[in-house]
Formats: C-alpha cells, sequence, structure tokens
C-alpha cells in the first residue's frame, strides 16, 4: 500500500507502516495550516489592492484639489454633472482634455469655461471610460449636506456591470477557510484514529494562546496592521489640510479679494517676481486704511459662527500701525502684524511662486483653493509630493510665445510646424518638472 493510503488505512484495515502513517499526517496538519495562512494574507492584501483604486480615491487625488460634490471651488459642483451633460461621451472627453474639446465649439463646455474665469481644467488623458465612471459613481454616491448617510445600494465606485470584485475575493477566501477548517478537523480525528490503532497515548491538547504556531502568526498579523497605519499616519506627518488658525486681526480675503476685487498682488508683492508671495506689510494696509476706517460691507462670521465687528478689526490695525486719527501717521512707530503661517512647506522642498505665477500662468486657485470666497483662510491643499508630481504630469505650460521658455527651441518649432499638437501642448514633466534635483536640493 502506498503512502499516500495510509491516512484512510483505519476505514479498511490495519496500518502496515504506522510511524510513516503518522509522520505523514503531521505533515499534512502543517501544510493546511500554512495553505490556511496564505489563503487569509491572500484575502486581506486582495481586498487592499482591490480597494486602491476605487473612486473615492481617484476623486480625492486628482479632482478635489478644484472640485467638491455639493459645493463650488475652483470649479462648479459636481452633484448631479452627469444630467448636466446632454451626451456622456463629450462629458468623457471634456475630463481627458478639455483645452481639446472646447475647439469643438460645444455651447455648454463653453459657457461652462466663460462661467468659471477661464480658468483651464487639469488634463486626464490617461484615464479610462472605466475610471471614469468609478469617480462618477463615487460622486452620486456623496449625500447631500443633511440629509445623512448614503442610501443602502448607491453605486460608490463603478457601476455594477464594472465594479470591483471585492466581494467575490471576501465570499471565496471565507469559503476557502471553511474548507481549510474542515481538513484541520478531518487530520486531527484521523490522527487520533491512528494513535489509537498504535496504542499511542494521545497528546494532551494545548490551548490557543499557548501554541507557538498561533502566537507567531497573530504576531504577524499584528506587526503587518500596525505596520500599515503606522505608515499611513506618518504620510501624514506636516500635511495641514484644512488648516485654520485664529489671526490677531480678522482678514476677510472674501471681503477684500472678493467683493472689492483687489488683485492678490497688490498685497503679495512677491508672488510675481520672488521665491516668496510675502506677507503684506503695515504700510500696504494703510494705503487704503487711512482713508477707510469703518466697515460697512454685509456681516462677518467667524468658522464658530461669531458675527465679527469690522470696524473694530480696524482700530486692532491701528493700533499695530501706531496711527491716531486726525493725526499725521508716522510709520517710524509701525510694528509688524504677527500673522500665524498657514502653508508651510519642509526646508528641503523647493518652491518659487514666480516660477508658478509668472511663467507658468498658474492661477493662485489652483493651489489656494477659492481665495477670494474665505473668511479667515485655511490650507485648502494638502501640499505632498504626490499632489505636486501629479499636476506636473498633467498640467499644461503656456508654452507658446512665452519668452521665459525660449531656450526650448525644439518645442517652439514643433508647435510652429504642426509636429507638435499645440492642444496637447508641452506639460511640465516634459520640461524636467518631475526631476527630483528641481525640487529638492
Amino acid at each position: 500500500m502506498s503512502a499516500s493510503c495510509h491516512i484512510f488505512a483505519p476505514v479498511h484495515g490495519s496500518f502496515s507502516t504506522p510511524r510513516t502513517t503518522l509522520v505523514h499526517m503531521l505533515s499534512l496538519k502543517r501544510l493546511t495550516r500554512l495553505g490556511f495562512s496564505i489563503l487569509i494574507f491572500a484575502g486581506f492584501f486582495s481586498g487592499n489592492s482591490v480597494n486602491a483604486q476605487d473612486g473615492k480615491t481617484l476623486f480625492q487625488t486628482n479632482c478635489a484639489s478644484c472640485h467638491q460634490v455639493h459645493k463650488k471651488l475652483t470649479g462648479p459642483a459636481l452633484a448631479g454633472v452627469e444630467e448636466r451633460w446632454p451626451n456622456k461621451k463629450n462629458l468623457y472627453s471634456w475630463i481627458r482634455n478639455s483645452a481639446a474639446f472646447l475647439k469643438t465649439g460645444d455651447p455648454y463646455a463653453n459657457n461652462l469655461y466663460n462661467e468659471y474665469n477661464k480658468v483651464a481644467m487639469n488634463q486626464f488623458t490617461a484615464f479610462t471610460d472605466k475610471e471614469i465612471d468609478a469617480i462618477l459613481g463615487y460622486i452620486k454616491s456623496v449625500p447631500a449636506p443633511g440629509t445623512g448617510p448614503a442610501v443602502a445600494g448607491d453605486p460608490v465606485g463603478a457601476p455594477a456591470e464594472e465594479g470591483d470584485n471585492t466581494l467575490l475575493f471576501g465570499v471565496l477566501t471565507l469559503i476557502l477557510a471553511v474548507v481549510a477548517l474542515t481538513l484541520l478537523q478531518v487530520n486531527s480525528n484521523l490522527r487520533k484514529m491512528a494513535d489509537e490503532k498504535d496504542g499511542i497515548d494521545p497528546e494532551k491538547p494545548v490551548s490557543f494562546f499557548k501554541n507557538k504556531s498561533n502566537i507567531a502568526f497573530l504576531a504577524i498579523i499584528l506587526f503587518l496592521i500596525g505596520g500599515y497605519f503606522t505608515t499611513r499616519g506618518a504620510m501624514n506627518l506636516g500635511r495641514s489640510t484644512d488648516y485654520q488658525p485664529v489671526q490677531p486681526i480678522y482678514y476677510s480675503h472674501k471681503v477684500h479679494a472678493g467683493v472689492n476685487q483687489i488683485n492678490c498682488q497688490y498685497c503679495h508683492i512677491g508672488v510675481y517676481q520672488g521665491k516668496q508671495a510675502t506677507i503684506p506689510s503695515v504700510n500696504i494696509c494703510m494705503n487704503c486704511h487711512m482713508a477707510i476706517n469703518e466697515y460697512k460691507g454685509e456681516k462677518m462670521y467667524t468658522e464658530d459662527g461669531k458675527e465679527v465687528d469690522g470696524t473694530a478689526e480696524i482700530k486692532k490695525l491701528y493700533k499695530y500701525a501706531g496711527f491716531v486719527e486726525g493725526k499725521p501717521w508716522d510709520a517710524n512707530n509701525a510694528k509688524p502684524i504677527e500673522w500665524v503661517r498657514i502653508h508651510n512647506l519642509p526646508d528641503h522642498v523647493y518652491f518659487n511662486h514666480a516660477q508658478h505665477v509668472k511663467a507658468g500662468q498658474v492661477q493662485c486657485q489652483t493651489c489656494h483653493g477659492e481665495i477670494q470666497k474665505m473668511g479667515e483662510v485655511k490650507q485648502f491643499s494638502n501640499l505632498s509630493m504626490g499632489w505636486c508630481v501629479n499636476c506636473h504630469r498633467e498640467t499644461k505650460v503656456q508654452f507658446k510665445d512665452n519668452g521665459f521658455y525660449s531656450i526650448y527651441e525644439k518645442y517652439h518649432q514643433d508647435l510652429k510646424s504642426g509636429k507638435m499638437d499645440s492642444t496637447k501642448g508641452v506639460t511640465v514633466e516634459k520640461i524636467g518638472g518631475t526631476e527630483c534635483q528641481k525640487c529638492h536640493y
């Protein structure tokens, strides 16, 4: 009788080689345990890999810097976006390359472009239909503020016919785990029968938490779970999205940049000519507030709902400036306003405002959100490396007729000759925007 048949010998008759049978059964038990462990690991990681590119992740990575679902930012609110577009194929084309689609003369697209101050949308030419559908599915799943959680059954990722296989993998893993447990039980019973046949005293059972294999397995699981959350936490260190400190003076960008249409560069004089945007000095504030000593605009409120006395805030400015109404102002009596810094990059990161605003023609709202609608300013983008690199890969440089990029003669010639498609243009990545030394030094 072959060794493989010895396991079933108790059913048919006596064992011919009981010790060999016992060895094989112990080997089977180890293999079964190993297989069970592999199944659990496979289920754990397969579920994560499937979920890694769902609609929510795609939306937050590529869309959230300019869009929210139920609120306008740099771009329109995306709730109901499919219903607003008469043709879904056109929506796909718009998402992938809005600049090229505008040239088709589509009235809805051109009206949308004009409505949002002709701010060009980033290109996502690499998006597949399935990825776009996943994003649209996520948008549908987000409930309107105050309406409670999404209704069960609402799409969260891709449509049902093209949905991910998370549930399928989970069910299969559960079935295989049950099979593995059944095999372990069968193996245990066969071993008892073999021991009884050979007159071997049965081993005393070891409790679950005293079994070295179980302890090692649990330690590995805890290590992987702890490592996963530790890594995610470490990646978020230094990222201060939505950071909104209380400032010494309530300065409303909504009133200044929004209602009164004051250009950002009037106050932030370095944004167009240097690395830093610079914080406006007291002197710049007093250029206007020497004459404007009372606030008569619409009511202002802090984030926690408290009404702000605009005139009292102007008086705070006068105190910093050392200005007394009715008397000539001596700027030597002024002291700096201790503004709390909001946006702060690590020391090893180089960022130049002029490079982006002047040469790249990037709008302030791209990184800072709808600053012209903010009362108390908060950090809009996470300013992570992935966020910056993605922008460099997708954003088309204002390359044509831009003297700053005159050194790239080949690109200019290709654009003029038509060898390079002007609608696709030159992205930041093509001129070295993803090289490490461009931002790290």
